[in-house]
């Protein structure tokens, strides 16, 4: 094993240039070359009192950036704000708590418009999803003190529950909610889908767009809204009586082997079509319903519902198509909002700093905007593992390198580690981001 040094090291706080986090230039950078910084400064403009010397909007792409590489709160800004070689004179915490403080309604209206606008940009250069599906998923945020509108969530906790929606890696809206607000709320549901859409560019919108939930996304005002927007559904469909003896009742023959993602058969699984089995005439017309039902993997628990060892489930939709195995491949894939929810949680979400809760609502928006920064700098910049890790794994690696800046004839330069295993994959980072076309 190899032995530390450090004992033999004299340590002095006398470098000049220095960064413990280089490759979080690669986060802010982004917001600029997607023109989300500007497109904040414009958001946030009525808020500015005077001619001050940080723009609030900057200041809230700051914070955002500090949210993606790792902050939880507002006092994090200044891991930041102490490198100003490489990030620049950032605002006080005072001051950015501020700006947090002041943004309304009217501001998130005003950033959310920024973010679509960022996120056209990015769809532009290649960061779009093969296909537009919208995923919906609520999530419980712990509290740790009463703050404003906290309350007792499903999971027994304390805290609040927010509705999101999330679309291929990124995550497109998200509305926060009182810890006990029903997960099945088909008015909350209508209001994320809006600003959900609001978020797609127009190329998107006049496009095939699925939107897919589990039982609790199920309502027929959902369903029915759906149909009017000329959006296709793929909802968890909860197992009643009625559905439990029509599953039942089926031999043996109606039953066709599910598939896996890659076409091939699953193993242990089987897929059904109940559509003329079960009465859906309150649902819209077309819809239809189909049941999986699959061994469980060993150690799992099995319900009151699951007879002679299969677990059911079950999934309306009205989607076209001959194979039910392929419908269920899809609707299976909702699973992968979780990951979103994750992320997100990852980028600032697990935790929201503030008692008030217009202002958690605030940073709940800060959150989205740290997870889109994250995820259009590891699309369109990363490859290979690092265009899919997780952002812890992305900090250790890319973001929390360390760097040094030296000005020589006009021309300044970040020096990074030579032997740091991964300094060509921020190398080729850097050049793809600057090879990005620029908004303006």
């Amino acid at each position: 094993m190899g032995r530390s040094t450090i004992n033999t090291v004299d340590v002095k706080a006398d470098g000049i240039g220095l960064s413990s986090r280089a490759g979080t230039a690669l986060l802010a950078l982004m917001a600029q070359r997607l023109g989300l910084t500007d497109g904040l400064s414009g958001a946030l403009a009525s808020t500015r009192e005077r001619c001050s010397a940080h723009d609030p909007g900057r200041v809230l792409c700051d914070l955002a950036v500090m949210a993606a590489d790792g902050g939880r709160c507002v006092s994090d800004l200044q891991a930041l704000g102490g490198q100003p070689a490489l990030f620049g004179d950032l605002a006080s915490v005072s001051t950015a708590r501020r700006v947090l403080l002041s943004i309304s309604d009217d501001e998130l209206d005003a950033i959310r418009q920024a973010r679509a606008l960022a996120r056209q940009r990015a769809w532009r250069a290649g960061a779009a999803p093969e296909r537009v599906i919208l995923d919906f998923d609520s999530t419980p945020i712990t509290s740790h003190s009463e703050k404003e509108l906290a309350a007792g969530h499903y999971k027994g906790g304390f805290g609040f529950h927010p509705l999101l929606v999330s679309c291929g890696r990124e995550v497109l809206a998200a509305i926060l909610r009182p810890g006990n607000a029903a997960a099945a709320n088909a008015s909350d549901h209508l209001d994320v889908l809006e600003l959900a859409l609001e978020q797609l560019p127009e190329r998107a919108l006049e496009g095939e767009i699925l939107a897919r939930s589990d039982a609790a996304g199920a309502s027929h005002d959902f369903a029915f809204a759906c149909r009017e927007t000329r959006i296709g559904f793929s909802l968890g469909y909860t197992i009643r009586v009625p559905t439990r003896e029509a599953i039942l009742a089926l031999k043996e023959a109606a039953w066709k082997p599910a598939k896996n993602a890659d076409g091939k058969a699953r193993d242990g699984a089987w897929v059904t079509e109940l559509t003329d089995h079960v009465n859906l005439e309150d649902w819209p017309q077309g819809t239809r319903l189909i049941c999986r039902r699959e061994r469980p993997h060993p150690g799992a628990q099995l319900s009151f519902t699951d007879l002679d060892g299969y677990r059911f489930q079950c999934f309306i939709t009205d989607e076209d198509g001959a194979d039910i195995a392929v419908l269920e491949v899809t609707h299976r894939a909702h699973a992968e909002v979780e990951d979103r929810v994750k992320t997100l949680k990852a980028t600032g979400a697990a935790h929201l700093p503030f008692h008030s809760f217009t202002a958690n609502a605030a940073w709940l928006e800060l959150a989205l905007l740290a997870h889109d920064i994250m995820v259009f700098t590891q699309l369109l910049t990363l490859d290979g593992e690092h265009s899919l890790a997780e952002p812890k794994r992305l900090r250790y690696r890319i973001l929390h390198v360390a760097g040094q800046l030296t000005r020589h004839a006009r021309q300044t330069t970040l020096h990074l580690p030579a032997d740091w295993p991964w300094a060509a994959a921020i190398l080729r980072a850097f050049k793809r981001l600057h090879a990005l076309p620029a908004y303006g």
